[in-house]
């Protein structure tokens, strides 16, 4: 194991007994925008490189927003981009870093508690395990709502998880899901008391970092085989693609900034009321 953690703006690293919990901290509603992006990036390599860490716990600062979505300025930038109808030859950063945690020997878990929506909701799809606080979690994928579609892995993602049918219902249905729906659907792990979710989560955290050396890996490799999921993730990347660069929805985007989304008060209201086009 290197000699330090690295240090970054976004993310309060402390490792303790194989573990490494790791707190966003980017207000002011933990947007996943590209300099988080880049942060989380650089993480995932660092801690791919560590031998004596086991698992990775990711936990919010704001007890409000886990990961509030993805920047819909950066999606909008990349959409008037020559890099959306250029073709795709490899997975795009967002995807990279998902498939990272996925393949990597570690653990990685997300313990929830706020809203994590769109690119967020994904972020924690790429990760192993998901725990959420009853009461203070909910999780969508709005995208629809704006001309788009999931572009980080929820297609991919979901439906092995929840079935296709109730996948649609996420994706085109646009509705928040509560941490006990997400339970009883399969979206989440387990939906816990907000007062019980992180002794539940250091508890199974430190068990598993205890385990020796390879455990983790070859049962994360045997779960995974004949996954073909990158395959979909980049016939995802297309679709978006296709999507995002169309004048109404760089219409759509800009119209769902104007109305308060990225803004924190108006983000903790009715968030589908700012996406959704007017009647």
């Amino acid at each position: 194991m290197s000699t330090a953690a690295p240090v970054f703006d976004s993310l309060q690293l402390h490792i303790d007994r194989g573990v490494v919990f790791v707190t966003i901290a980017h207000p002011p509603i933990n947007l996943v925008d590209a300099a988080l992006l880049r942060q989380l990036r650089h993480f995932a390599r660092w801690l791919e490189g560590e031998a004596s860490l086991r698992v990775v716990v990711f936990q919010s600062a704001d007890p409000e927003f886990f990961l509030a979505h993805a920047d819909l300025v950066m999606i909008r930038e990349y959409g008037e981009s020559p890099m959306a109808s250029a073709p795709r030859t490899g997975l795009a950063p967002f995807n990279e870093l998902g498939e990272r945690f996925r393949c990597m020997d570690k653990l990685s878990i997300a313990q929830i508690e706020g809203r994590t929506r769109g690119g967020g909701s994904e972020f924690v799809l790429g990760l192993d395990m998901r725990f959420a606080a009853l009461g203070k979690t909910v999780l969508s994928q709005p995208e629809a709502a704006l001309g788009l579609m999931p572009g980080g892995g929820a297609t991919q993602r979901l439906p092995p998880l929840i079935g296709r049918a109730r996948a649609l219902e996420v994706m085109l249905g646009c509705d928040d899901l509560s941490a006990e729906d997400a339970e009883r659907w399969g979206y989440i792990n387990r939906a816990l008391p907000a007062d019980q979710l992180q002794d539940f989560v250091r508890t199974l955290a430190y068990r598993v970092a205890s385990y020796p050396a390879g455990v983790i890996a070859a049962i994360k490799q045997a779960v995974d085989l004949d996954n073909r999921v990158a395959d979909g993730l980049l016939a995802e990347e297309r679709l978006f693609a296709s999507l995002v660069r169309a004048p109404q929805t760089l219409s759509n985007l800009t119209r769902a900034l104007g109305r308060g989304v990225q803004q924190r008060e108006a983000e903790l209201g009715d968030f589908l009321k700012l996406c959704e086009p007017q009647p």
